[in-house]
């Protein structure tokens, strides 16, 4: 229990209501089930959901209770698994008369409903996380190998002047650690910052509106201790090539590389028809073919997280649509309840639905009636939408079976089905205050909810032929403006509340952003360290780039030829990261729909089409173009002189 607003009771004639229902301010008076008015002086939050109010003992006489509920603690290892919990319960009722226990349930289910959303969002952190890693490993062991290539004559002077090669080797090892523990710190900090809002949306509906949910202490300093570590071993291995190297060798070493490296592939491109330019630059990969295989693979991963983030925001982007029925439903409907203060409508069931057929815009309408029901052979209740009118109109998406087409069947949830061992196919029994009603379970839905059954109303006069619906969808026509139309039903009638259906979906949109976010930093990390490897390839061959222009070379024409040696590497890298991407998707989507209770028809995750493999193909050109770019152009501007000079 927390209490979220206002304050607990403290007398008889006030209540404290869920936080999780629809708010009223503070002051206002209901009348609940017939008994006292009751003044609401507070709202609080139970994440069982057991409860919708709370009273003081002695006023629990006057509202007529026909149940009682009792909380129990068991000590120890008699709560930590779901058996020892039934054992232990079922040693706590043992005197009870056989039909006394209406219902149970364990603090273990309850915390699985609260985690089922953050779930769901776990498999594609945890992908992005490991791809981040990766790249970032990648790109320290490169931007070592490629300092010690450079500093050969640096290490042979320090080997000169007596360091030994452990210390040589710390040289290396400090100059990368030092950056690496200042980018570890702050990005400690930006992903704490970060992670705030994306915690508060996962928790939200839960009664988590003042809990400060942020990250475990720990986490912190597995980060500032682990990624320094992680940064040591990957320049580890080679910086180590810099404690073999003799010193006499390191101080007459040029900087150019070596003779004959890449020489087969140049000679072989410089006889195609190729522009000269383009022909060099397919070439000078081979040079470093060490250092290339590191580039590539970030721009492989690079690729696939691009991938991967195309596929998870396209079933999401669709996935969103349907739970939020996007052109299908476009305004709600809701029935005033007079036992909170809100006025009754003015007219029956039936005449309120035939008054919102006729305003202008409507073009269906379909009544619903949320029902709490028993299931025959369960304890627990569920809740059952019953639909009337233009149900075929919904826009729902089915999974598995069909949709709802005559009396006497449901269409359920995975989570539903899932939680009681059923299948599509079999049968259901609803008990309500005595009455029962059979149903056939027709289709599999793809909504999360554990505890929503939908049927229709043919269905529900079965064995509840007074009920009347509680809620209105209204579909309008293209052009309709929502606002004008939930105008004129207030104006039609003060007990209706109408509101503008959304178009998003909050889930869809948290997964697409995120994963949006994310890829656009790998993508960026990517990108530097390609930009790392021009540098040092470009530095390297100054007297190349030097020889080049005295023969005539045009800037223009140097930035062709850098920028095609590694837009080559991007091509190959699309072709290998395109497939890693979907396999990752193949992966991940499963393990984020089972986490989540969600089971997607194959229309939403058949994603994979010509015209968007054709886009993801060019990505990782993108991605080593743009890194090529900014030293590409400053190579173009390397004059003659500067290279005689340093020579």
């Amino acid at each position: 229990m927390r209490l979220l607003a206002g304050r607990w009771v403290t007398g008889p004639g006030e209540i404290v209501l869920s936080a999780q229902g629809a708010e009223r301010e503070l002051g206002t008076v209901i009348r609940a089930n017939g008994g006292p008015e009751l003044t609401v002086v507070g709202w609080a939050s139970s994440l069982s959901r057991s409860a919708q109010g709370w009273v003081s003992p002695d006023q629990i006489g006057a509202l007529h209770p026909t149940a009682a509920q009792m909380l129990y603690r068991f000590e120890g290892s008699a709560s930590a698994t779901d058996g020892r919990i039934e054992q232990a319960m079922a040693s706590a009722t043992a005197d009870l008369p056989s039909s006394s226990l209406l219902a149970s349930q364990s603090y273990l289910s309850i915390k699985r409903d609260v985690g089922r959303a953050a779930s769901a969002y776990v498999p594609f952190l945890l992908a992005f996380g490991i791809l981040g890693l990766v790249v970032a490993v990648l790109i320290v062991a490169n931007v070592v190998s490629g300092a010690v290539v450079a500093g050969l004559r640096h290490i042979g002077v320090l080997k000169a002047l007596g360091f030994t090669p452990n210390q040589v080797v710390s040289v290396y090892l400090v100059m990368v650690l030092v950056p690496g523990v200042g980018g570890c710190v702050t990005g400690t900090v930006l992903g704490g910052v970060a992670a705030q809002p994306l915690l508060k949306s996962v928790f939200m509906g839960i009664g988590t509106q003042d809990l400060a949910v942020g990250i475990s202490p720990w986490v912190y300093g597995v980060t500032l201790l682990g990624m320094p570590a992680l940064v040591v071993l990957a320049a580890l291995v080679p910086a180590v090539r810099a404690h073999r190297l003799p010193a006499a060798r390191a101080i007459s070493a040029g900087s150019a590389p070596r003779a004959g490296r890449g020489q087969r592939v140049q000679r072989g491109l410089a006889g195609t028809r190729l522009p000269r330019p383009v022909s060099l630059g397919l070439g000078l990969p081979f040079a470093r073919p060490g250092r290339t295989a590191l580039t590539l693979t970030a721009v492989v991963l690079g690729v696939t997280t691009v991938t991967l983030a195309t596929g998870l925001s396209s079933t999401m982007s669709a996935y969103g649509e349907a739970v939020q029925r996007v052109g299908h439903v476009h305004a709600v409907v809701h029935v005033g309840k007079p036992r909170f203060g809100e006025p009754a409508p003015k007219q029956g069931d039936a005449e309120t639905e035939a008054l919102l057929r006729s305003l202008p815009g409507a073009v269906h309408v379909t009544a619903d009636a949320w029902i709490e029901v028993n299931l025959a052979g369960y304890t627990e209740t569920v809740g059952c939408q019953f639909f009337r009118g233009d149900a075929d109109t919904l826009g729902e998406t089915i999974a598995k079976g069909r949709w709802l087409e005559g009396p006497g069947e449901v269409v359920a949830p995975p989570a539903f089905l899932k939680k009681r061992g059923l299948e599509v196919g079999d049968r259901v029994t609803f008990t309500m205050d005595g009455e029962k009603a059979s149903a056939t379970i027709v289709g599999e839905s793809m909504e999360g909810m554990p505890d929503r059954l939908q049927s229709n109303w043919e269905t529900l006069t079965a064995f509840a032929p007074d009920r009347k619906a509680n809620q209105y969808e209204v579909q309008l026509a293209p052009g309709t403006d929502v606002g004008a139309y939930n105008a004129a039903v207030r104006a039609a009638d003060p007990g209706l509340k109408p509101t503008a259906l959304s178009e998003t979906n909050r889930d869809a949109v948290i997964i697409i952003s995120s994963s949006s976010a994310l890829t656009v930093l790998l993508a960026t990390v990517a990108a530097l360290g390609v930009f790392h490897t021009v540098l040092l390839n470009t530095r390297e061959r100054r007297r190349d780039l030097g020889t080049l222009k005295s023969l005539g070379m045009t800037p223009r024409q140097v930035t062709v030829m850098v920028v095609t040696s590694m837009a080559a590497l991007g091509a190959v890298g699309g072709l290998l990261g395109i497939p890693a991407g979907i396999g990752a998707y193949g992966l991940i989507m499963p393990a984020m729909t089972d986490a989540a209770g969600v089971s997607l028809p194959a229309s939403m995750t058949d994603v994979w089409h010509a015209p968007v493999l054709a886009l993801l193909a060019l990505t990782g050109i993108v991605i080593a173009a743009l890194g090529a770019l900014v030293p590409a152009r400053a190579a173009a501007r390397l004059t003659i002189a500067q290279v005689l000079h340093n020579e």
